[in-house]
């Protein structure tokens, strides 16, 4: 299947902030019981080895969208006793507040609204830098730039996952947003399989980005991911 880089109505139209959280409803349901969260929560807890106990591990959210994998990764933290802080980073103002409502309360997470890249050519850092279906969302000519960006702002390591390209998913996902979803979601979900990656496309980004510790894996649930720590 040919990947194209037709834009997704999630970043071309406005969206009404009563169909923005519909939207994100089933986002996060899709995140909670088809991999989305369990991507970044077992690279993080076979990296938590390695922590000295009590310190403050900081995580940045690339494109957090309505925080619901900061939210996953808070919880999962205090179920372990682990100090973590995550600063969400999203760049539309609607999505921006729907994170910030529901993140109220929850400590150790702040939600910053504005472009993730000024804000890292400003001297934003982590220990991590994770980000979730946000690379398919950048034009091709741009993924090793973003790639490089995660990189120089990840004091430890970088996780990225993101829908694979392939004519099983795009089914799966057509039939499942078709049976459940709103609007957007009908539309931008196949079209964000169209926009996603084969394994060795994430292989051959870290390359040609210079980034030999990151490695591509195949998830759960037409997930791939490309992940690695830094070596001390």
């Amino acid at each position: 299947m040919k990947r194209v880089d037709t834009p997704e109505l999630m970043d071309t139209t406005p969206v009404p902030p009563d169909e923005m959280a519909r939207t994100f409803n089933f986002l996060e349901f899709i995140n909670s019981w088809f991999g989305g969260n369990g991507v970044m929560l077992r690279k993080l807890e076979a990296w938590s080895a390695t922590w000295a106990p009590g310190h403050e591990i900081t995580i940045l959210d690339a494109g957090t969208g309505s925080a619901d994998i900061p939210v996953a990764i808070a919880a999962w933290a205090r179920r372990r006793g682990f100090r973590v802080r995550i600063t969400g980073f999203e760049l539309v103002h609607e999505a921006a507040a729907i994170a910030r409502h529901r993140t109220s309360g929850i400590p150790g997470i702040e939600i910053v609204e504005g472009d993730v890249f000024a804000k890292l050519r400003a001297g934003a850092a982590a220990d991590y830098v994770i980000a979730s279906l946000f690379l398919h969302h950048s034009p091709a000519a741009r993924h090793v730039e973003v790639l490089q960006a995660f990189d120089r702002a990840a004091r430890r390591g970088v996780i990225v996952s993101d829908v694979e390209r392939t004519p099983a998913s795009w089914t799966a996902v057509w039939f499942l947003v078709h049976a459940m979803a709103n609007r957007i979601v009908r539309h931008d979900g196949p079209l964000s399989v169209r926009r996603g990656f084969t394994l060795p496309e994430l292989g051959a980004l870290a390359t040609a980005a210079g980034l030999g510790y990151l490695r591509a894996a195949r998830e759960p649930w037409f997930r791939v991911s490309l992940a690695g720590e830094k070596t001390p």
